[in-house]
């Protein structure tokens, strides 16, 4: 198996991390490529040449799996890279949440080693689509896609339908439709439902809707959201996964859709979701007795 090595640049453990991890992976004669622009970095900060280089689009052509060094963001923008190619991804984490990244860097060459006994599991993750009538480019969303008001103090009026069943107008700041993958991500903080991973559905969750009956909705993941915002004198923003921004000018028309892809997420076997979801929102853990302890 063949490892392709990327991350996110502006992390500065990311290259230690990477670095030590090809010293391992070299001893051990597993076969891996690093993304040329952490090789530079490597080398400017440890003087150390690392032979193994390749540009971001040889990487994803010659790799099995893809090893993403970051927080949840990277692996969105690594999603992104890989699209419909349908390479694993195994999400390393520097950041702090890591929802999607939940490998720690000094455990992953064991994973790795784990990996090359066949000793992991694939979880596939849903992504959404979403274009806008009248253009030609298309969104992808491996968290979500979101409708929002561009900055303005204003509430925008989003009709919403659902296989062309009018739902709701939302009247609100936005309105955040949402994976399973993303349930734990904007939508939660705007007080969406956590949806495991593996539950077919699609989340609509409005954004400090002005009336208080106005809900998040859940729906089958083959639904077909139309979004139409009639009168606005002021730009919309459709945003994908928080990354890709584009703006807009009423009136608008988008489609939201699963798209016909899905992302490859690589997971440990002795970890569930419900074990990361209980670590990383600390459930079960006494704050108050944490705090005790650090003022002690």
């Amino acid at each position: 198996m063949k490892f392709g090595i990327i991350g996110n640049l502006a992390k500065e453990a990311l290259y230690g991390a990477v670095l030590d991890l090809s010293k391992n992976l070299e001893k051990e004669k597993i076969e891996f490529y690093i993304q040329k622009e952490i090789a530079d970095g490597i080398e400017k900060r440890f003087s150390h040449k690392i032979e193994k280089v390749l540009t971001t689009d040889e990487l994803l052509k010659n790799s099995d799996m893809i090893i993403s060094f970051g927080g949840d963001g990277t692996i969105l923008a690594t999603a992104r890279l890989v699209g419909s190619l349908q390479i694993p991804i195994l999400g390393v984490n520097l950041g702090k949440l890591g929802f999607l990244a939940e490998v720690a860097p000094e455990d992953v060459f064991d994973f790795i080693k784990k990996i090359c006994e066949g000793k992991y599991r694939i979880e596939e993750r849903m992504v959404l689509e979403a274009n806008v009538k009248g253009e030609s480019e298309t969104y992808f969303g491996l968290n979500d896609i979101v409708i929002d008001k561009a900055g303005s103090t204003r509430v925008v009026d989003i009709e919403t339908f659902i296989n062309d069943e009018y739902l709701i107008t939302y009247t609100a700041d936005g309105l955040i439709i949402s994976t399973p993958t993303g349930s734990t991500a904007y939508s939660l903080a705007a007080g969406g439902p956590i949806v495991t991973p593996s539950s077919n559905v699609i989340t609509l969750t409005p954004i400090c809707p002005h009336t208080l009956t106005a809900r998040p909705v859940v729906i089958p993941d083959d639904s077909i959201i139309k979004i139409k915002i009639e009168f606005y004198d002021r730009e919309i923003l459709l945003t994908a996964d928080g990354q890709i921004e584009h703006k807009l000018k009423p009136p608008v028309e988008i489609i939201v859709k699963k798209a016909n892809y899905k992302i490859k997420l690589v997971k440990r076997l002795e970890v569930t979701y419900f074990d990361v979801l209980r670590s990383k929102l600390m459930w079960g853990m006494d704050l108050r007795i944490e705090k005790t302890k650090n003022k002690e």
